[in-house]
């Protein structure tokens, strides 16, 4: 089995500048793994400060450019995680989710985490199939 890292334009640069050692996202055995997305500008690469419905769009557009740039699709998850740093925005981070995710969902987990080293409130991974 034989491990591919895809380039994914902007995030993976970003990643490298940010110093973070990870990849975006990494293609075996049939699967494609998205790192944890966190709102990342899809132009500049840098992290977007807004409120959770902006920072949850840009997670999850992220996440379909990892996914796309691996040769998979938003329709071919099979498992999602969602990280946020309060609970509180359930409700308004599954209106802007069920945007992108409309039938035949995925498996996902919601948890909460007390923070991160950086400024934003949410990152999605997720993992789907070639």
């Amino acid at each position: 089995m034989n491990k591919v890292i895809p380039e994914v334009p902007v995030a993976s640069p970003a990643m490298r500048k940010m110093g973070v050692p990870l990849s975006p996202v990494v293609k075996a055995g049939g699967f494609v793994h998205v790192s944890g997305m966190p709102p990342l500008d899809l132009e500049t690469g840098a992290i977007v400060r807004g409120d959770i419905a902006m920072q949850t769009e840009l997670s999850l557009k992220n996440v379909q450019r990892a996914l796309e740039s691996a040769g998979s699709s938003l329709e071919k998850v099979l498992k999602v995680h969602i990280y946020c740093a309060n609970a509180a925005y359930y409700r308004i981070i599954n209106e802007i989710y069920a945007k992108y995710f409309t039938k035949n969902f995925p498996a996902r987990t919601f948890i909460p985490v007390a923070s991160w080293p950086m400024e934003f409130d949410i990152e999605i991974d997720c993992v789907a199939i070639e």
